[in-house]
């Protein structure tokens, strides 16, 4: 028997050599593939996890002495940290450095001698008020100037001229005085002895205007504070708040509150308003702090108790965050701690002075710290990060002020200074689940029952027409799609709900009364229509629906919505918007449907037909055989498609974004609009400052989505092959 020798021709060489080639270019765009996904994720990892950083405070070891025996009556800070404004008691005035403890220019009132002193509620402006009823109102200017090759610090002080009226108005007697000014006029409130509060205003372009008010019999009042736009004035008497609102007839008391709340031991050692000026807060002998601001009860405002910050029997004072609505805790061991108001977060904590300061300021970026005690000023680096941003924040209801009752709110910008930004990302995540439910709601019927028509009973000549032109859907730009939505869809659904939702319910039930009635024609009349041609006898029967359900739409608006049904709506309670979830998911859904049933009908067609002809030999009928044999063998198809045009209706942007009024409300009413995950990082993305709390926010919103859609591809594929496990051996 001979022996056979294997040889490798050369034509077998070239053949292994491409097949290694392809085997590894396959690879390797598998891999970058792969590489591109894991680079992503990293990435927005990357900018959106600081926002979980901690926060970090650190002490300058170096102190600077005053020359001052006194203690200084206020203080402040540039924003770089180097230098310091201090005001004596006996009304001296220095800029100190950092790095020296001899003041660079130095100020004195030869012209009076200081009484009282206040600082406004900003702490950028501070009053000095005179034994013979002067009044100086100043703020400290940190100038910078570069002469070529280092920066040349110049001190100065910004001085605002007060009207002789309003000097002659100031009470004799006074024993506290608070004012603010915020850039359009004066308020300031003196208290007398004799327990007389005058409050005098005026505008800086009509300052010979003055406007006065009198409150008598508050001889008991240990603490005043005035809100910076000056509307309101709170006055402290024991554990009572006296809360004073300005009105068109001048100020009046509102409301008086007991800050105890009904607790006889309860004594209050510190007050003072939040970054503007919206809550107060009060610190108790007994180490808990506690948030009032107002809240509407009854188409009134009440102030009202928000929150407790238990924090200990050794606190020594408390100090307001510059624009946050935080505050920090000094205790009688020098530890410093850092809180959020209104997550409760506490941002930082840590052992940083040697004892409490008798003073302390904070610069108005929020960067330095400084603080006084015996004589010495120290400062401190202060990185307090994202202090809005925590988990309570993102997943939880929070009380904001001005709001009712805790809830769930994304307000990422606003006009006011004052704002206060809100990062909840639930109504965000809920809308994104809401338009990709009302778009599969309306795709995935329609998508997968077209598909198994085409593709099971259509015959092949209109399966050649009737599917090329589904798929040529899928090629319309979104943009266009989302634009027509919301310029012309929108409009025809509010002008004529009745007949879009009758349409949505009646079209199919015409469909199937009509497959069912096809049945009892004449059989003469059912042999002369082709097999799988019946699809062009519903397009006629549907069009007559339509037509006769916009006829009688007007009648049943009339006789059971009283002629408008939007106004019936509200009456009960559901809101409509022109721009809502319905037309979101007409408009998705047109979107997401050529994807479905592209992916569907493939995996339909697919069957092998040995498997449906064996089925029918074996006695059973088309209705059968589809449901026992066709649908089990295409079903991981089937549910990827669904998957497939579920990632897409979450990602989807361009309609959404066009088709709703972008409101991030957590509602499921089909007529009410929403924001989604997608909508929001296109829209507030590019105005966002980089670096920001919103800007890493956006990308932690882009991260979610892109572990979400992750996540959902993954679970399809995982039920595909566990479907095709199951159904492989039919």
């Amino acid at each position: 028997m001979s022996q056979i020798h294997f040889s490798l021709k050369a034509a077998d060489k070239k053949r292994l050599i491409k097949d290694r080639l392809m085997r590894y270019a396959i690879t390797a765009g598998g891999g970058s593939v792969f590489g591109a996904l894991i680079l992503i994720f990293f990435y927005l990892a990357w900018v959106g996890l600081p926002l979980f950083s901690a926060a970090e405070m650190k002490a300058d070891p170096q102190i600077v002495e005053l020359n001052s025996q006194s203690r200084p009556a206020f203080m402040a800070v540039d924003k770089h940290g180097q230098h310091v404004f201090t005001l004596g008691s006996r009304g001296d005035m220095a800029f100190v450095s950092r790095t020296s403890s001899h003041p660079f220019t130095l100020f004195r009132q030869a012209d009076f001698i200081p009484r009282l002193f206040a600082e406004s509620t900003r702490k950028d402006w501070f009053a000095i008020l005179g034994k013979n009823q002067q009044l100086m109102i100043a703020k400290p200017v940190f100038s910078y100037q570069y002469d070529g090759e280092k920066e040349r610090f110049t001190p100065g002080l910004q001085t605002l001229d007060v009207p002789p009226a309003f000097r002659k108005m100031i009470p004799r007697d006074v024993r506290q005085f608070n004012f603010t000014l915020d850039g359009s006029q004066v308020v300031a409130a003196f208290l007398s002895i004799s327990g007389e509060l005058k409050i005098l205003s005026y505008r800086l372009s009509d300052p010979e205007h003055i406007a006065i008010r009198q409150f008598h019999d508050l001889a008991s009042v240990e603490d005043m504070m005035i809100t910076p736009d000056g509307h309101m004035i709170y006055l402290r008497e024991a554990s009572s708040l006296i809360v004073i609102k300005s009105s068109p007839e001048g100020y009046k008391v509102r409301e008086v509150v007991d800050l105890s709340l009904g607790n006889p031991t309860y004594q209050i050692k510190q007050s003072m308003l939040l970054a503007g000026g919206e809550s107060v807060m009060v610190l108790s002998q007994q180490g808990v702090i506690s948030q009032w601001f107002d809240v509407v009860k009854n188409n009134e405002r009440h102030l009202t108790h928000i929150r407790d910050f238990d924090v200990g029997l050794h606190v020594q004072s408390i100090l307001p965050d510059t624009f946050h609505k935080g505050f920090f805790v000094f205790d009688t061991d020098g530890r410093v701690r850092n809180y959020y108001a209104t997550t409760k977060n506490q941002v930082f904590s840590g052992h940083i002075y040697t004892g409490a300061p008798e003073l302390a300021v904070l610069a108005g970026n929020e960067k330095h710290l400084v603080t006084y005690r015996q004589g010495k000023i120290q400062f401190a680096a202060v990185d307090l990060r994202y202090p809005e941003i925590s988990f309570s924040a993102l997943w939880q209801k929070v009380w904001y002020e001005n709001y009712p009752e805790p809830d769930y709110v994304w307000q990422s910008t606003s006009v006011s200074d004052v704002f206060e930004p809100k990062f909840s990302l639930v109504p965000i995540v809920f809308g994104t689940v809401k338009a990709a439910f009302y778009a599969m709601l309306l795709a995935v019927p329609i998508a997968v029952l077209a598909a198994i028509y085409t593709a099971y009973f259509m015959s092949p000549g209109m399966r050649r027409k009737v599917k090329p032109a589904i798929e040529l859907m899928e090629a319309l730009p979104t943009v266009i799609i989302g634009f027509l939505a919301g310029l012309w869809l929108a409009p025809i659904v509010e002008r004529h709900l009745v007949s879009v939702l009758m349409m949505v319910i009646f079209l199919p039930v015409i469909a199937f009364l009509f497959g069912v009635g096809w049945y009892f024609f004449p059989e003469k009349w059912r042999r002369s229509i082709d097999r799988g041609w019946h699809a062009v006898l519903l397009v006629p029967i549907l069009m007559i629906g339509v037509c006769l359900i916009y006829y009688f739409s007007f009648y049943l608006e009339a006789w059971f919505f009283e002629g408008d049904v939007r106004y019936f709506l509200v009456q009960y309670g559901i809101d409509f918007d022109q721009r809502n979830a319905l037309v979101v998911g007409l408009a998705m859904g047109f979107a997401v449907i050529p994807t479905i049933f592209t992916i569907a009908e493939d995996a339909v067609f697919s069957v092998p037909k040995h498997l449906s002809d064996g089925s029918s030999a074996l006695g059973a009928t088309r209705w059968q055989t589809l449901v026992h044999v066709v649908l089990l063998t295409a079903s991981p198809g089937i549910f990827s498609a669904m998957m497939i045009g579920i990632g897409r209706a979450v990602g989807e942007t361009m309609i959404v974004l066009m088709a709703t009024g972008n409101t991030p409300i957590k509602d499921w009413n089909i007529f009410e609009g929403m924001r989604t995950l997608a909508a929001t990082i296109a829209v507030e993305l590019p105005e966002s400052e980089v670096g920001s709390s919103q800007y890493r926010l956006l990308f932690l919103a882009a991260l979610i989505l892109f572990v979400f859609t992750f996540l959902v591809n993954s679970l399809a594929e995982w039920v595909r092959l566990r479907l095709r496990e199951k159904y492989r051996a039919l």
